[in-house]
């Protein structure tokens, strides 16, 4: 580029490089700016000094402080002592100063820098204000940080600068995490997301894809944070950003870590510690150590995790980093409790509890930790009482969260502090009240959603209320907590709460991952697979054999993975193999609280129906469903003219559902193509037909319409969802129709057949007609798959009867 033969001017050579800096080519641009320094500051000391102002920002940015420091020492030339340059001289002395973690030596450079843009570069203060704001955040200064950005995003519109607005945006969004103002942190990111890539500003979309990792690790949802983490990282790599792509690669460990992933997050931490370490990047070598030392705690190797906390303390009592300090002093107090030094971890806790730099997060884990040392010691009064203020600590940062889709994913933030308070109290013989804290955590964004009032109640649930539940619902209910170190099931029938220990999370879920495979391929209960559905059985619901007759109607109250289990499908073995369907009539639910207030909520009467389907083809993705027509005109059938109406073909659109008051019928039935979104869950939706460009009824539109239907039937694939939230449960079409206020929804666990959902709901809605409840109905309607007079004949395979499951409890 800046070859002999090259004719341009330094000028245009000095443009060229900031394009690079801007689009995110830093590694060329390094490359290129000492070419440029070779070639025209040998004869002009202007040039030289412009130059060196640049490869000290790139050098910044790449997370190289003490080198950028080097080179902007060199004083200006004198004709531009007043400039633009010796501006940003200044403001990058500031910059590197707070890269390196002194931040006195940085206050002093910007307050220096925006001394002089006010006095003769105002177009400057713009980039002095961003660099400012965000020394604020390292200080901990948010409330400053917020009023700092706020004022260079103001500045960045009057002189047209988009590429200082775009940092103030992104700047915005890291400030929103720092105060925990987590949905709103997503909210900025995303809009600065936008902007960065309009500008094709490569560094600033790496930046704000890491922030919206941590953002969403913060609120729980670890599997949008770990693809945001990677996908920093793996951008910030591209673009030069050294040290910032080994940052994100440490969210990225530190989500593998919460996932219990251990492999994968030591190999990871290992490699970036050496990154870490090539670039002298303290902040990030801390980060790697105590990352390092929690896996090895958690593994049992605690002269391992000595090793490394030892390292990163050393690198905190060197003054070369400032942010890991308490992390460091948690993992410290960890292993003094792990080794039976409850006095010094007391101690240890304490002290991170009291510090003013500690965030909420930190609060609830040192409260934590504080009760497993309070258990440790036999004092199980002070233990209880550091439990309850996590659990109230928690909740208070959940009850900040504004938005549904984002409040869902919390409580698996903090959901290792209820496994261990229910261990405690099982342990101390406490069962019941070990279920009253299991119930805290059901169905919380659920219940918040129906005007139930219900808000108080699940704090006092008491035992005495779930006999009375029981008695009311003429059912025994199945309450399953899976636990890291044990799982518990509760037992609930009218005339006693039973208890049973679990094995652990690990060895269910390994059994319900296998089981969910082979039952698809599986012709009936003796077939290739009925191992794994027998051994479920024996895990999950033999211990509870005895009170439950046969014949009885059970309700399943799931967790974690046994969300997306169905129950009926599991395999008895005596007097010979067969779905445990054949014994009893099975209803899932989330949350003792709801159920008890569905059975005092009126439902609505009359027999009316909204049949919505047999919709026209929105696009190639979603095929005409041949069977749509059979299935409407049967169920059509059990409905008179004036109880029912009709959605289908182009008037089976959005806008027609909406201004059909759905809150009027006792039953809505859909037969049409379903979408489950994984990451985004309210973005789930049933497929109708175009309006425009639209065609799609989603999970976030259902939920902002109030219902009242006896049943909700969602003839479609996936209707239940395919994410399972801690507490909540499956999140996706079913869940939304019951947040609504749906008092049952019909939704499936996996695709359905076009050729046999038909001859199910025919079944199903023939029931219903002789005034059969509806989960003895659909029971009834599977059974008839199930044991239908054809041998031959393929329905008989839970592929085809055992997808549709229902949900009560709203």
């Amino acid at each position: 580029m800046f070859g002999c033969k090259s004719t341009l001017s330094p000028q245009t050579s000095y443009d060229q490089l900031v394009r690079k800096i801007y689009h995110g080519d830093l590694n060329g641009a390094l490359l290129d700016v000492d070419r440029a320094s070779a070639r025209y500051g040998i004869t002009s000391p202007e040039w030289r000094a412009r130059f060196r102002i640049l490869k000290a920002q790139i050098l910044i940015s790449q997370s190289a402080p003490e080198k950028a420091l080097s080179l902007l020492r060199e004083p200006l030339p004198a004709s531009l002592v007043s400039t633009d340059s010796a501006v940003r001289q200044i403001m990058l002395e500031g910059t590197a100063y707070r890269y390196a973690q002194e931040f006195q030596e940085s206050e002093k450079k910007l307050s220096e820098a925006e001394d002089l843009a006010v006095s003769s570069q105002p177009q400057m203060l713009c980039n002095v204000l961003n660099a400012k704001g965000a020394l604020e955040v390292s200080e901990q200064k948010y409330l400053d940080a917020e009023e700092t950005y706020n004022r260079a995003l103001k500045l960045a519109a009057e002189h047209g600068k988009p590429d200082q607005e775009a940092s103030a945006r992104v700047s915005l969004a890291w400030v929103a995490i720092k105060r925990e103002h987590f949905d709103e942190a997503i909210e900025r990111g995303r809009s600065a997301l936008q902007l960065a890539q309009s500008l094709d500003m490569q560094s600033y979309v790496a930046t704000v894809l890491g922030n919206m990792g941590w953002a969403y690790f913060e609120l729980g949802d670890f599997e949008n944070a770990l693809d945001f983490y990677r996908r920093g990282a793996e951008q910030s790599e591209q673009t030069g950003l050294n040290g910032y792509s080994a940052y994100w690669y440490t969210g990225v460990a530190n989500t593998y870590i919460v996932l219990r992933d251990y492999a994968s997050a030591e190999e990871l931490s290992k490699r970036t510690l050496e990154r870490a370490r090539a670039l002298h990047n303290a902040q990030t070598m801390t980060e790697c150590l105590n990352s390092l030392a929690e896996i090895a705690i958690r593994n049992g190797r605690l002269d391992e995790a000595e090793h490394y906390s030892r390292q990163a303390i050393q690198l905190e009592e060197e003054g070369l980093d400032h942010f890991g300090v308490l992390e460091s002093l948690l993992l410290s107090g960890l292993m003094e409790t792990k080794k039976g030094n409850f006095t010094q971890a007391e101690s240890v806790f304490r002290r991170v509890g009291a510090d003013p730099r500690a965030d909420t997060r930190i609060h609830w884990e040192v409260q934590a930790r504080l009760a497993e040392v309070h258990d440790a010691e036999n004092r199980p009064a002070q233990a209880e009482r550091e439990y309850r203020q996590a659990l109230d600590t928690i909740q208070g940062v959940r009850s900040s969260i504004e938005r549904d889709d984002l409040r869902l994913s919390f409580l698996s933030a903090g959901i290792e502090v209820y496994d261990n308070y229910i261990d405690f109290l099982v342990r101390r013989k406490r069962p019941a009240d070990a279920l009253r804290v299991a119930e805290l955590s059901r169905a919380r964004t659920l219940e918040e959603g129906l005007a139930t009032g219900a808000g108080s109640g699940t704090t006092t649930f008491r035992a005495s209320q779930s006999l009375e539940l029981a008695k009311r619902l003429k059912s025994t209910l199945l309450f399953y907590w899976i636990g890291q170190k044990q799982s518990h099931l509760w037992v609930i029938t009218s005339a006693k709460v039973a208890y049973f220990t679990l094995p652990k999370a690990a060895e269910i879920e390994r059994a319900v991952k296998s089981y969910q495979r082979k039952v698809l391929g599986m012709r009936d209960a003796g077939d290739a697979g009925s191992s794994e559905g027998k051994r479920l059985y024996a895990m999950l619901v033999e211990p509870a054999k005895k009170l439950i007759p046969q014949g009885t109607r059970v309700i399943v109250l799931p967790d974690e993975s046994l969300y997306g289990l169905n129950f009926e499908t599991l395999i008895v073995p005596d007097p010979q193999p067969h779905f445990w369907i054949d014994n009893v009539t099975l209803t899932t639910a989330s949350s003792l609280t709801l159920l008890g207030h569905s059975t005092r909520r009126p439902t609505t009467k009359g027999k009316s129906l909204l049949l919505v389907g047999n919709t026209e083809q929105p696009n190639a993705d979603f095929p005409t469903l041949s069977q749509a027509p059979a299935e409407m005109q049967k169920i059509e059938s059990y409905f008179p003219d004036g109880q029912r109406k009709t959605l289908q073909g182009k008037q089976a659109t959005r806008s027609a559902f909406l201004a059909s008051n759905p809150e009027r019928y006792a039953y809505l039935h859909f037969v049409t193509h379903g979408t489950a979104s994984h990451t985004r869950p309210l973005e789930s939706a049933v497929i109708l037909s175009k309006e425009g460009d639209s065609y799609k009824l989603y999970a976030r539109d259902i939920v902002a319409h109030h219902l009242n239907a006896n049943l909700v039937t969602i003839s479609a694939c996936n209707g239940s969802g395919t994410r399972a939230y801690s507490g909540e449960g499956l999140v996706g079409l079913s869940w939304a129709f019951l947040r609504a206020g749906a008092h049952n929804v019909i939704g499936a666990l996996w695709e359905v057949s076009d050729v046999s959902t038909p001859q199910l709901m025919d079944s199903l809605y023939g029931e219903l007609s002789q005034g059969i409840d509806p989960a003895s109905a659909l029971r009834d309607a599977k059974l008839k798959m199930l044991h239908s007079a054809d041998a031959s004949s393929v329905f008989r395979k839970p592929f085809y009867w055992a997808p549709f499951q229902l949900y009560a409890g709203s």
